[in-house]
Parts: C-alpha cells; structure tokens; sequence
C-alpha cells in the first residue's frame, strides 16, 4: 500500500529479486471488472451463489495464481498505488493478505509529482496527492501489517528488507539488494522505470526538508506520518 512516487518500484524490484517472492509490475487490480451483459448471464452467476463482486475477485485471484505458477515462486506481491482506493475490496477477496505500508515524506512525493508532470499545474498535484494519501489513513486503520518508510529502506535497506522477510515469513537474501539482474523496464503507467531505479542501486533518499520549507496544507499528513513533530 503507497502513494504515488513513493518508492514502491524499488521495493517491488528489490522484493522480486527473491527466490521465493513474485512482485510483477503494477496489476491495477481495481479497473479490471467483470461484466454480465444480460439477466441470463446474471441469473446463471447468481444460480451458482456468486455475487458479481466474488465473479471479479474469482478473476483477480486466477490472475494472480497464473502469474505465481509460471514464476515457480512461492508468494506473491502487488503494489499498483491505486491499491489504496480498493483496500475494503482486497480484504474481502483476500482476508488472510498480509499488508506493507510504504511511506514517503509528503513534501518529497509533491515535489516528484511536480518533476514527473510538469504538464500540470502544482495545485493539480496536490489535490492529487490528497486523494491518494487519503485512504492510507483507513488502510493502516483496518488492516495489519507493517510500515515500512522509504526514507529509512534507502539507508539501511539490509535491515528493512530482512524486516519485510520476516513479515512475509521467509529468509533473508542479501541478494535481493542487487535487483537488477531479476527485473526489467516497463512503460509509464506499468512500473515507474526512471534513471534511478534503471541504476539497479539503491540510492539514498534527499534529506528531510526543514519544518518551515513545509507548505501548510502538507502539515497535517507530515505529523500523521510521523515527519513533523
């Protein structure tokens, strides 16, 4: 679970380098729908006990089994963003799910969303980034898991990646530090593949901006998160 440029290609390309551990690109599981174009199709659905949201889960749990079984993998990993506006529905598709919060400071996710759409004007942004910060709140409310903060995976990845193995139940790999060599590039829109994450390192995270470089209305989830006290 993340915002946008958050971090969340990293950790998914640092999470796939695991033997055991599938994390494909971004799935966008909340805009793949099943749809039964007439009453017989739903009689027949509704015949067999399924309501129209447990046909769609049966759809993305088959989508996520395939990808798993031709890996060769044991589990598997899903980290579109958009995941935050769907948390009620993945819980129900999957109640026994384990969940990663993957946090970033609000100011720096601002200034990436200005520097990777300078089509748009700032404060389209950042009515953006209410939108996607916002359902993080209810998530890290109501489901369990842990967090994990970016800031913190970029200068001590060894001990946050062996934090998340435990989490997900399997041993440490330092080799999931070098992921380079388990992944690949994918366009926008799949999995951000900047110079960056291109590197196959992992580059440590800018400094904390200071509390009065802050714009006011990002106050409130930088105390939320923990970055302003």
């Amino acid at each position: 679970m993340s915002a946008p440029r958050s971090g969340s290609t990293l950790l998914r390309s640092i999470m796939n380098a695991h033997p055991d551990i599938r994390a494909p690109h971004e799935l966008h599981l909340g805009q793949i729908q099943v749809e039964m174009e007439d009453d017989f199709a739903r009689n027949s659905i509704e015949a067999l006990g399924l309501t129209a949201d447990e046909l769609r889960y049966l759809l993305w749990d088959r989508l996520l089994h395939w990808e798993l079984a031709r890996s060769g993998k044991q589990i598997i990993v899903e980290k579109t963003p958009g995941n935050l506006h769907h948390w009620e529905q993945l819980r129900e598709c999957w109640p026994d799910a384990r969940y990663i919060f993957l946090l970033r400071h609000p100011l720096h996710i601002y200034e990436s969303l200005i520097n990777n759409h300078p089509e748009f004007d700032p404060a389209i942004l950042l009515l953006r980034l209410f939108y996607d910060v916002e359902p993080m709140r209810e998530a890290r409310e109501n489901l369990t898991g842990i967090t994990v903060r970016y800031e913190e995976l970029t200068t001590d990845p060894s001990g946050v990646v062996e934090d998340i193995c435990h989490h997900l139940e399997v041993p440490w790999d330092p080799n999931m530090l070098d992921y380079a060599s388990s992944d690949q590039a994918y366009p926008p829109g799949v999995g951000d593949w900047g110079e960056k994450i291109n590197s196959g390192r992992i580059h440590q995270a800018r400094p904390a901006p200071r509390p009065e470089e802050i714009p006011d209305r990002l106050r409130p989830w930088c105390r939320e998160w923990g970055y302003l006290v």
